[in-house]
């Protein structure tokens, strides 16, 4: 015993010893690193990366330490960036160094997500997922292309919403789920409950769970990850396993189900289909493909969620919203995206949904691949880089009272400008930045502005007394409002016979 003891502890002190070895070596520079917590010796601020509140633990970070925050995971720089302006110009105009992701042991190598675009490292791998991507999803032809797709399904999800509006999430969910699955797989999703959609639901929420900077121990300490799954403690290497089933599901069904129709002569024009007819890595097409519905799917239903909870709590937004779609548009039909440039106030609407709480409140890490320098600081090789663009969006300098749910922020006067527009920050930065932001947006302006149209979205009333949500978000990934009550009414007589006859 005493032997086994003694070597524990000689290997241990060989860890510790090569940690410190690593740090003095990527921090040998004249320049200062960037301001952050104070750290511990050898462990750096490894005890104080969050496991829960990690939006609010990385923000008040930033307020107190500035636009660029550096701490230390046990030799593993971090850097949080937390101003839109610096992290253009590190994202985006110094993408050759910063368009690298980091390893996530949890979600990437035991749930195996890192086969996902996402994930992918900067390479040739990843510039040709993101091209086939583009072909389908990233141009205004695209667009075009699939406007009759969009206008059928948001009619269907009115439909939905006027016949069961107890269950506006489950619509939501379906409607996100449907558009992307059919562009993706030619995949027609049923009405109710479609085994594809809850599948992909299913396999991101895990995702989503995992990937949070800081959820898991290993993505801290990665050695865990060789630590057997019988073992005390090693839960999550059981959990990893399961993500996987449903993972190779999501990505080998719907794949399988396009290749039978094509097979058969009688595949729609889609997706794969239209990138599987040119030379492809077919392996890469497939995760390529599960890429985009499930990231497609997901962060649709997020910002659709937060709509119905700011129609229930903000009843002057709604109003007015309503108003402009009346004088613009008219009662005789249902808004179309060509009337978007037309409707300023629901346009700054959908503007501040995306700022006032924001899918991806932390973005997708990246990581260095040389080190650098910027605005004086040393960035070591190596660093998570980690946008907060919670931050970035509620910073009181750039947002006038952050908290506070204003369209008309974005909307110019002669007595002050418009504030920024959050896309700048949104969609990601760089050459990571979303292949599908123009796809997304257009999709969520549509579900938002018929909604408009014809529906009045108010707080429920139970026992005589009006029931107002909480605002609470998942602290995960993709964060997404906890569900909700509201009601969901038509408008008038006319606006439920415009639905019923779309």
């Amino acid at each position: 015993m005493s032997v086994q003891f003694s070597a524990t502890t000689e290997a241990f002190a060989l860890i510790l010893v090569l940690i410190s070895v690593y740090r003095w070596a990527s921090k040998r520079t004249h320049l200062p690193l960037p301001p952050g917590p104070k750290g511990w010796p050898l462990l750096g601020n490894l005890l104080d990366i969050p496991t829960a509140n990690i939006v609010e633990t990385y923000t008040n970070w930033a307020r107190k330490y500035g636009q660029i925050v550096y701490a230390d995971a046990a030799g593993q720089s971090l850097i949080l960036l937390n101003d839109t302006e610096v992290a253009n110009e590190m994202l985006y105009k110094k993408g050759a160094t910063y368009s690298d992701r980091p390893v996530f042991n949890m979600s990437g190598e035991l749930a195996g997500f890192g086969q996902w675009t996402a994930h992918l490292m900067y390479g040739p791998r990843l510039k040709e997922s993101r091209k086939y991507m583009y072909r389908t999803i990233g141009t205004r032809e695209s667009l075009e292309k699939h406007g009759t797709l969009f206008n059928s399904e948001a009619r269907k999800l009115l439909k939905a919403a006027l016949r069961d509006p107890d269950n506006i999430h489950q619509h939501v969910r379906r409607f996100a789920g449907a558009i992307i699955v059919r562009i993706t797989y030619g995949y027609e999703a049923q009405e109710q409950r479609d085994p594809i959609i809850t599948l992909a639901e299913s396999t991101v929420a895990r995702f989503s769970q995992f990937v949070q900077p800081g959820a898991y121990l290993v993505d801290k300490i990665p050695i865990l990850k060789y630590v057997p799954a019988w073992f005390p403690g090693a839960g999550f290497k059981n959990e990893a396993s399961e993500a996987k089933r449903y993972l190779m599901n999501l990505v080998d069904i719907p794949f399988q189900f396009i290749l039978h129709e094509t097979a058969k002569g009688t595949a729609p024009s889609c997706f794969v289909t239209e990138n599987i007819m040119t030379e492809v890595d077919q392996e890469n097409l497939k995760w390529t493909a599960s890429s985009l519905f499930a990231g497609g799917a997901d962060t649709t239903v997020s910002v659709l969620s937060t709509f119905y909870l700011v129609m229930t709590l903000f009843p002057d937004v709604q109003r007015k919203a309503q108003e402009e779609i009346d004088r613009i548009v008219g009662n005789a039909r249902l808004p179309e995206l060509v009337d978007r440039d037309n409707l300023p106030y629901v346009n700054a609407l959908h503007s501040e949904i995306y700022r006032w709480r924001p899918v991806v409140p932390l973005g997708v890490p990246h990581k260095t691949t040389t080190a650098d320098t910027h605005r004086g600081y040393h960035i070591p090789k190596g660093s998570i880089i980690i946008p907060n663009i919670w931050q970035m969006l509620h910073d009181p300098v750039v947002y006038s009272e952050p908290e506070l749910f204003s369209p008309e922020r974005f909307l110019e006067t002669s007595d002050s400008p418009a504030e920024p527009n959050p896309r700048a920050c949104f969609f990601g930065f760089g050459r990571r930045i979303c292949p599908g932001s123009q796809f997304a947006d257009a999709t969520v302006w549509l579900a938002i502005t018929t909604a408009l149209a014809v529906f009045h979205v108010s707080k429920v009333v139970e026992e005589g007394v009006e029931v107002t949500p909480e605002v609470r978000y998942t602290d995960t990934f993709i964060s997404h409002p906890v569900e909700f009550k509201c009601s969901i009414k038509p408008r008038s007589a006319r606006a439920k016979a415009l639905i019923l006859q779309s």
